[in-house]
């Protein structure tokens, strides 16, 4: 447990600095606050330690926030009475890291006092700018390399960083005595290091802050500073990080497990996909072949049991703004920003609204997309009718065969609370919550049916519990827009093992030309006509493919299989790791974020692999994928 210990104002008592010695010397992390205003945080022992002190004659608001990803920082007044106790401390954690890593190094932060102060250009107003300040003696100078090739790698809003390096005789913030320490810089392998950053995420006229500049600047930070931070301890210390992103913070404060339960809690109140999809298809379609296939078909569903007002009341109390980790307030802010549009979703089914609302969430057609799908249906010849030999599952023997699957996976995770459910109100199969569920009028043909255990449990279910297994439940409710490589994935699965057919690509680029009828006007019948007249699809199937589209009120997600598709190929044609992609219910757009956490020990591998990765044929396949794919290749291959 870290130790949060609240001080009375005035000097730092001796007693909290030896107890907070006490802690580091026993390796444990270190959370504690200083009298009136300030903070040590130390995660676990490191060779480096971020200072601020927030100056006493001018405000200074945001420039403490760009320290707080750091594993190792403290923030302090620059009150007189609280310097030498401060000094003190920090003198301290050096000698002491010294001795474990045979160097330390301080970097202490400050912001620019006016816009010249980092000779920033007047023609490129709002860039980054950054002067590094080090010491005319001993100073590092591998590190103050790596530190400002790091900071040049930022670029904000299309502007990228400015850089410069002064050598001075002391370093510290303008007005602001320097930090005298037992050691000086220079002796015994001890490094102080300043940084002054422009003020940018400040409106320069009223001082106010900008809060989307700010987190930008500070994610972009986090990141150079842990890369100069890994310099550093590769080139001076005896601490070998594989990976900058190891230096990152391991543990977490309270504010980041009360986001993630709470987030949690509202997911839990509602199932999208349950509440769009209807519970009478099969009348429906009866009705709509009775009446010639005219007219709308009329869609029942479930009732709502949400109030969308007080869930998205309780969706803005949660204190995201609290959470220090950039990249989990980065993780949690996008949650949240799809939570509140699911909501809305909810509130506006079967009105002209929701397909405004589908479109916020999942996007509409792009045109490199469209056209793609366009190849696909006339490139691939429509399936033929299944013959009289084709031997076909019923409802019972798919959930049969699915409980079979489910065994195996508990060889692994005993205690996988996964369960297969026949259910009356289900068209076809879906899984929701971990579970496998099957409509009671779900038939499939006997070679799709590894595909569809390796689609739906070998994906769905293996990535679902999996989530389910690390620290924030984010990673098994589903990172925002997580469905995109979800259903890549769960696509790929199919063509690992072996099951991947020409029709089923050429079904989902049905599904993304339906998608973009219904963006562009046509109603029902008229993108059911589309399908059936002029791309040859059988009349059920267009049926089935209309009504996922337009169910709801217009439903644009079906596009994100062909979608999600062709992003996981060139992923995996470019290196990516698919373990990375199978911890939870991740997207491509947080991959790097979530192969940070994993670096930073905040992820763990997840307790299953999917089935179909254990055969060798499907590993062939893999590097086959990995040597380059597309989809109209693969459709190639697939028509063979």
């Amino acid at each position: 447990m870290t130790m949060v210990q609240s001080l009375n104002k005035g000097a730092i008592p001796a007693d909290t600095i030896d107890a907070i010695a006490q802690r580091l010397d026993a390796n444990a992390p270190v959370r504690s606050k200083l009298p009136a205003w300030g903070r040590v945080h130390i995660d676990r022992p490191l060779p480096f330690l971020c200072v601020y002190r927030r100056p006493a004659g001018r405000a200074d608001p945001g420039t403490e926030s760009l320290l707080l990803g750091e594993a190792a920082y403290i923030l302090a007044l620059e009150a007189t009475e609280q310097k030498p106790g401060l000094e003190r401390l920090i003198g301290q954690i050096a000698q002491a890291r010294m001795a474990d890593f045979g160097a330390f190094l301080i970097l202490e932060l400050w912001s620019a006092v006016d816009a010249g102060a980092t000779a920033l250009p007047a023609d490129t107003p709002g860039a980054p700018a950054f002067r590094i300040v080090a010491s005319r003696h001993h100073a590092p100078a591998n590190y103050l390399e790596a530190l400002e090739d790091a900071l040049l790698g930022i670029c904000l809003n299309g502007l990228p960083a400015r850089v410069t390096l002064d050598y001075r005789d002391q370093v510290g913030p303008p007005g602001q005595a320097p930090l005298r320490l037992p050691v000086d810089a220079g002796e015994g392998g001890l490094s102080l290091i300043g940084l002054e950053v422009q003020p940018g995420y400040r409106d320069p006229d009223s001082g106010a802050l900008l809060p989307f500049r700010l987190r930008r600047l500070r994610h972009a930070m986090a990141h150079a500073l842990k890369q100069s931070f890994y310099a550093f301890a590769r080139r001076y210390t005896t601490q070998r990080p594989a990976h900058y992103h190891e230096l990152g913070r391991h543990a977490m404060t309270r504010a980041v497990w009360e986001t993630d339960a709470q987030l949690n809690g509202i997911s839990k109140q509602f199932d999208i996909l349950l509440h769009v999809t209807p519970v009478n298809a099969p009348a429906a379609w009866a009705e709509f072949q009775r009446r010639g296939c005219q007219g709308e078909p009329e869609f029942n569903y479930r009732p709502r049991p949400v109030e969308p007002d007080l869930l998205k009341r309780r969706l803005y109390q949660i204190p995201i703004e609290e959470i220090e980790d950039p990249t989990l307030a980065q993780i949690f802010t996008a949650k949240r920003d799809e939570l509140d549009r699911q909501i809305t979703l909810i509130a506006d089914r079967n009105t002209p609204r929701f397909l405004h609302g589908s479109q916020q969430i999942y996007g509409a057609v792009e045109d490199g997309l469209l056209q793609l799908a366009h190849q696909l249906v006339e490139q691939i010849p429509p399936p033929a009718s299944p013959g009289t030999g084709t031997q076909i599952l019923d409802a019972e023997a798919l959930a049969a065969r699915a409980g079979e699957e489910l065994a195996w996976y508990r060889q692994a995770m005993p205690d996988l609370p996964a369960q297969v459910e026949l259910r009356d109100d289900v068209p076809g199969i879906m899984v929701s919550r971990g579970h496998f569920l099957v409509g009671r009028d779900a038939r499939i043909a006997v070679d799709r049916l590894n595909a569809i255990l390796a689609h739906e449990l070998g994906t769905h279910i293996v990535t679902y519990y999996n989530g389910r297994s690390q620290p924030f439940r984010q990673l098994y409710a589903g990172l925002a827009n997580y469905e995109v490589l979800q259903e890549g994935l769960a696509v790929l699965a199919e063509y690992l093992v072996g099951e991947m057919s020409a029709a089923r690509l050429r079904l989902l680029a049905g599904r993304v030309l339906a998608v973009s009828c219904l963006t562009t006007g046509a109603d029902f019948v008229a993108t059911f006509r589309e399908l059936t007249r002029r791309h040859a699809f059988d009349q059920d199937v267009a049926f089935s493919i209309a009504m996922r589209v337009y169910r709801g009120g217009g439903y644009t997600k079906d596009a994100v299989y062909l979608r999600g598709l062709a992003q996981l190929l060139d992923y995996l044609g470019k290196g990516g790791d698919i373990d990375l992609l199978l911890l939870g219910k991740v997207n491509l757009e947080h991959a790097h974020l979530v192969e940070e956490l994993r670096w930073r020990k905040v992820l763990k591998p997840g307790p299953l692999r999917p089935r179909h990765l254990e055969s060798p044929e499907a590993m062939q396949r893999l590097e086959h994928i990995r040597q380059g794919m597309t989809i109209s290749r693969l459709a190639e291959e697939c028509a063979r």
